[in-house]
């Protein structure tokens, strides 16, 4: 697996953080991710073996947390939140659009590249539904004609590149 120099040392450090090697899965993955930008196969056994364990008890912890993705993403990933106010309040209508302007669908790469959409849980933020995270920015109360402008707004960037 190719990590970073810099990864490498940080896997390193973290797990002398634990009494129990296990106990180090979670941050590890987190590392990984951060670098890779997903939990390829091959780091599963790679952790599984930095950590004396079956590659079992790492991919239970990769299938069990949402935050964690087995598969490359578009470079820009836009996340509806479908939890009860959200979804009162248009999320599934805003996660649509957003499909439909990337002509993609949930937890694909869009044609381009540039985006995936993905349905999450709670994204804390209920009074102002429905809410998306697009990468670490929160927009509130994204209807359909807000989900387009962003839409427009990302589009607009990446011709920029």
């Amino acid at each position: 697996m190719n990590l970073k120099p810099t990864t490498l040392t940080q896997i390193d450090e973290v797990i002398t953080h634990y009494p129990t090697k296990r106990s180090a899965t979670l941050p590890l993955l987190h590392l990984i991710q951060e670098d890779v930008g997903y939990i390829p196969e091959g780091a599963i056994e790679w952790i599984a073996t930095k950590l004396e364990l079956e590659p079992i008890n790492v991919y239970e912890v990769v299938t069990f947390y949402p935050m964690f993705r087995q598969k490359p993403i578009g470079r820009r990933h836009i996340k509806v939140c479908r939890t009860l106010s959200c979804a009162l309040m248009g999320g599934y209508k805003t996660c649509e659009q957003f499909e439909k302007e990337f002509n993609t669908h949930r937890g694909e790469v869009s044609p381009d590249g540039e985006v995936t959409v993905d349905f999450v849980e709670c994204l804390a933020s209920c009074g102002t539904a429905p809410v998306v995270l697009i990468d670490d920015d929160l927009h509130e109360k994204v209807d359909c004609a807000k989900a387009k402008q962003l839409s427009a707004q990302i589009k607009a960037e990446a011709k920029k590149r």
